[in-house]
């Protein structure tokens, strides 16, 4: 994401102590009496002292990816164990798994390049060239397309995900963000210099709407309500801008966390998440209706846990983070603190 490399708060402000972290899970925390029921269910500490970005899910298979500079870590979320990596990777944010055609889509950005993955092997097995720094990416299940943004060249790479050939590409005018799709044929997408949303026809690859975000300045994180026809931008001045996917029109801006950065919707729950890395919180917000919204909890997390994604099989959040030395920043990991946080009720 856009601020894969700012300095984060380290030291005290961090909720658990290294002994903790290195038993591999830690206790889970109660649950707030007065607040949504979510909870720390466990920590599971990774190895490694790379960086990190994306976080995606398999809910089926139980695995997490998780981008960590030259590699993909692979952990599956119940045992806690890693069950493998993805490597000779150069500057990855991340891989968009594909269950469906036994594959995934890893980015390769130092490359400009994505690489084509076996599920089953974690070898590579082909190479898509992309445009400058590809970074986030959806999968658009009508026309099987794959959308990477390329961040640093305002345009999005398709791929053809079965085949793993170039479909084509899309003029953004903008630096694009987090994107997502809505199964149907559109693509939405942060476009983070502009502080609006861009709705793309993922078959004709053109931009078809652009929605100024309003409340909303330096989007990153998005997510969507597909049944309800609702976006959710995560945003640099601590607000989550709820949008109609249809029309662009701003129906909320709800207060979050210092350093929000990732977003991610439940469905079956009609919650939305929001995850900030510089307060260390995830706010949760439900959708009483379509046109209304309530934050139900700005619950605790830890320092740097900024991106994150939903398990569709067991409602959790899935957050990342790591300590650092004093003074560094994000690509300064301290040996054996980076962890998988698993929040839920």
């Amino acid at each position: 994401m856009r601020c894969k490399n700012k300095s984060i708060i380290t030291g005290a402000t961090l909720g658990l102590a290294v002994s903790l972290l290195l038993a591999g899970f830690a206790h889970a925390l109660p649950a707030r009496p007065d607040g949504s029921g979510y909870h720390i269910v466990k920590k599971i500490t990774i190895g490694g002292t790379e960086g990190w970005d994306y976080v995606t899910m398999d809910s089926e298979a139980r695995l997490a990816y998780i981008g960590r500079e030259n590699h993909i870590d692979v952990v599956n979320v119940d045992t806690g164990a890693v069950v493998g990596k993805v490597t000779g990777l150069e500057g990855t944010s991340g891989l968009l798994p594909l269950p469906e055609f036994g594959r995934g889509y890893a980015m390769n950005g130092d490359a400009g390049a994505v690489a084509i993955i076996d599920l089953k092997t974690l070898a590579k097995i082909g190479s898509v060239k992309a445009g400058k720094d590809p970074d986030s990416f959806t999968y658009e299940s009508a026309t099987k397309r794959v959308f990477v943004m390329n961040s640093s060249s305002a345009n999005a790479t398709v791929i053809n995900a079965k085949e793993g050939t170039v479909a084509g590409t899309v003029a953004l005018g903008g630096q694009p963000e987090a994107t997502v799709s809505d199964g149907n044929g559109k693509v939405y997408v942060n476009i983070t210099d502009k502080d609006e949303i861009v709705e793309v026809d993922a078959q004709t690859l053109k931009v078809t709407h652009r929605w100024p975000l309003v409340q909303g300045t330096g989007p990153s994180g998005l997510a969507i309500d597909r049944k309800n026809r609702r976006l959710f931008s995560a945003c640099d001045n601590q607000r989550m801008v709820v949008m109609n996917a249809d029309n662009g029109k701003v129906i909320a801006a709800l207060r979050t966390g210092a350093g929000t950065d990732g977003a991610g919707f439940d469905p079956e729950t009609g919650n939305a998440f929001a995850s900030a890395g510089g307060s260390g919180t995830l706010t949760i917000i439900h959708e009483d209706s379509p046109e209304s919204f309530k934050v139900l909890e700005e619950l605790d997390t830890q320092s740097g846990a900024r991106t994150m994604t939903v398990d569709s099989k067991t409602h959790n959040a899935i957050l990342i983070t790591a300590r650092h030395g004093h003074g560094s920043t994000h690509n300064d990991v301290l040996p054996n603190t980076f962890v998988v946080i698993v929040v839920g009720k």
